[in-house]
Order: C-alpha cells, then structure tokens, then sequence
C-alpha cells in the first residue's frame, strides 16, 4: 500500500485536509492506458469472486464527500466490471423517525458485509457526526462520543473479519460549482437536485471543519482513510480502483479448497 502512503490519513492524525490537493499529480503516461485499465480491473473481478468464494472475510468501503464529489460515478464506473454476485450498494439518507429512537449505528450495523461480501457505503454513520455538528445539533462532547463508538464499531468489523475502508472524495469548492450548474443545465440531471445542495454549499467552510476533525479522529490502523483527488473523474475513478485492488490483495484471500475431486464423475 506504499503507492498510496501521501493520501492514507496516519493515525496521529496531524494532516490539513486544505493542503491536499483535489487533483492528482500529472501520471506517467502508459503505453496502452485501455489494455492497463483492462487489465486493473480484470484482476478487481478475480479478487472479488476469490472473496465470494472463500467467504473468509469481507469488504467494506465507504464513500464520503461533498454533494456531485462523484460518489454515484465511482460506484457505476468501478463496480460495473465484477460481478454482481457478493457486492451491494447502501445509501443512506437522514434517519427516518423510526431509526432516531435508536442508537445512531442501529441502522448501519445490519448493512455491513457479511463474510464474502463486498459492501459499499454511499454516505454513511459519518453523516451522523457531520451533519449535527455542523447544523450544530450536538454539543462538542456528544460528537466526541459518537467518534469515540464509530472508532470501537469499526474495530468490532475489523476483528470479526471485515476489512474497513474510508475513502473521502476530495472535490473543490470550484469543481463543485461547475457540477451543480451542469446538473442545473441538463434535464436529464436535475432530479438529482435537492436544496440542501445549495443549502451547504453555503457551509462549505463548516463542513471542510468537520471533515477536519472528523477523518483526523477516526483514522485507525484497523480502518484508515484516504483522501481521493475528485475534481477529475477519470483519475478519481482510477484511483479508486487501483486503491481497492491493493487493499484486496492485502487481504491474502485464497480459493476454498474444492469438495469435490474433478476426476470424480463423467459427463455422460
């Protein structure tokens, strides 16, 4: 995971998410960019059938970002080339009233993977902390509490065999603007528009804040995060698929071990 070492948050947590930059640096030109790409996610498709089958571990990973950071894109652009079987997409929005009588992880604890599974969280529990501490619906020491369970939840995941990866989809404030407006333009986009969009937008310097304190403090060995440049959508995407194949390969996964002998019987 050495490539990825200048975007993964260490766990003392001493990073300025305003000096990353929302764009890779220029890459090396390949050869054959199509056959490379081919080739990244043929083995994504490998790795993730080899963690369907052995059903030894499983995969989260969640997306978290500004509204059009590209959460959706990477989700239909990266997942489109494995296969569907052991691999799901959660979204969450705010909680319905029924899940605001419970503990705020109520509703996320029974969409994590089970072992095979690859889950992806399209937001997630960090909207829990995010959003009350920006809205200033919870005082400083109830989000210190939240952060301090979301730290234990993920350990839980992490020592029952499930791998935890955070990725926050890092998008500038300028980029955003050409995003809305493009979504604004074309109608085929606009039911994508909400006004809490625009309502945000407004906020940008409180939830940059939030982001701040949020990824600094929830950053573990067990579950990290990374920072995805995303004002390009093709390098976010490819970065994303590359970081995924790194973290699978970690993993060690190995096929089960055949319960039938090949030899055994003829096709008649």
């Amino acid at each position: 995971m050495k490539p990825f070492a200048p975007w993964k948050i260490q766990t003392d947590g001493r990073f300025v998410l305003a000096d990353i930059s929302t764009r890779l640096p220029d890459k090396l030109a390949k050869a054959d960019e199509a056959k490379w790409l081919k080739e990244l996610f043929e083995r994504l498709n490998k790795l993730q059938t080899t963690l369907y089958a052995a059903k030894s571990r499983g995969l989260l990973l969640v997306l978290q970002g500004m509204d059009t950071a590209g959460k959706d894109g990477v989700i239909r652009h990266v997942f489109t080339h494995v296969s569907p079987l052991g691999v799901r997409a959660q979204a969450f929005a705010a909680p319905t009233e029924e899940e605001k009588r419970h503990d705020f992880l109520w509703r996320i604890h029974s969409k994590v993977p089970a072992l095979g599974e690859m889950v992806i969280f399209n937001r997630s529990h960090y909207e829990d902390v995010l959003v009350p501490q920006v809205r200033g619906w919870l005082k400083p020491a109830q989000i210190e509490k939240r952060l301090a369970h979301i730290r234990h939840f993920e350990a839980l995941l992490h020592d029952e065999g499930i791998t935890v990866l955070k990725c926050y989809l890092h998008i500038s404030k300028a980029e955003q603007k050409k995003r809305l407006q493009a979504r604004i333009d074309d109608p085929q986009k606009q039911w994508k528009l909400q006004a809490s969009d625009f309502e945000d937008r407004k906020l940008w310097p409180a939830f940059m804040k939030a982001y701040q304190q949020t990824l600094a403090a929830t950053s573990t060995a067990q579950a990290p995060w990374y920072i995805i440049p995303a004002d390009d959508k093709s390098d976010r995407n490819r970065f994303l698929a590359e970081l995924l194949v790194a973290t699978l390969e970690d993993m060690k996964l190995k096929m089960p071990i055949a319960t039938l002998k090949p030899g055994s019987f003829k096709l008649l």
